[in-house]
Order: structure tokens, then C-alpha cells, then sequence
């Protein structure tokens, strides 16, 4: 049996987490899920998965990876269950941070010069 792996959490999986928490956690999966995966609440979805999931610290060869991403993150959701309103508060963080970063002055003037 083979896993994909990848090296950061991909916003393909999000779907496979709607039913890893409560009602809250359900719309926000539903809310982010039709969204471009270059979307910003997609991309904050994302980040907040990562950080979560400590994909940053995750090597190709570890128990984690070898289980693959989905499995990985699925079970990083459903240990903060009890915390559905951190969770979205993470979110909101997460959001914050990528809105931060697609309006700073280095990442406008790249988008410009495209």
C-alpha cells in the first residue's frame, strides 16, 4: 500500500476534514473547500493546517509521513475536537496572516511586475 505525501499540507485534502470536529468546524470546511486553492481563506486554511500538523517539521521518512497527510491531519483535527472554538480562532489567526502578507509592500510590487 502506497500514501501520497506531501511536503506541506495540500488544500485538496480539506474536504476529507468536515467531519473531524463540530457544526462550526463543518462550515468553515464547507465555506473553503469550492474556493481556488490561491484563494486567501484557502491559503489560511492551509497555514492553519500546517502549523497544526507541524508539516514544517515533518520528514519524508517519519511514522507521520509514511500514514500520508490525510491521515496525519485528520487526526491532528479530531485531538483539538473539545476545542472547536481554538480551532477557529487559529483560523482567523491564520487568515490574518495571509491577508498580512498578501498586502505587504515586497509581495504587491511582485505582483505588479507580472
Amino acid at each position: 500500500m502506497y500514501v501520497t505525501t506531501e511536503i506541506m499540507f495540500p488544500s485538496r485534502l480539506i474536504p476529507t476534514l468536515r467531519k473531524a470536529c463540530g457544526p462550526e468546524w463543518e462550515h468553515l470546511v464547507d465555506k473553503v473547500t469550492p474556493l481556488e486553492e490561491t484563494h486567501p481563506e484557502s491559503l489560511a486554511f492551509s497555514l492553519l493546517m500546517i502549523r497544526l500538523n507541524g508539516c514544517m517539521e515533518c520528514e519524508t521518512d517519519s511514522f507521520r509521513a509514511m500514514r500520508g497527510c490525510d491521515t496525519c491531519a485528520l487526526q491532528t483535527v479530531r485531538r483539538c475536537r473539545s476545542k472547536e472554538r481554538d480551532l477557529l480562532k487559529a483560523y482567523k489567526v491564520a487568515l490574518k496572516d495571509v491577508e498580512a502578507y498578501l498586502e505587504s509592500p515586497a509581495n504587491t510590487q511582485k505582483s505588479k511586475a507580472a
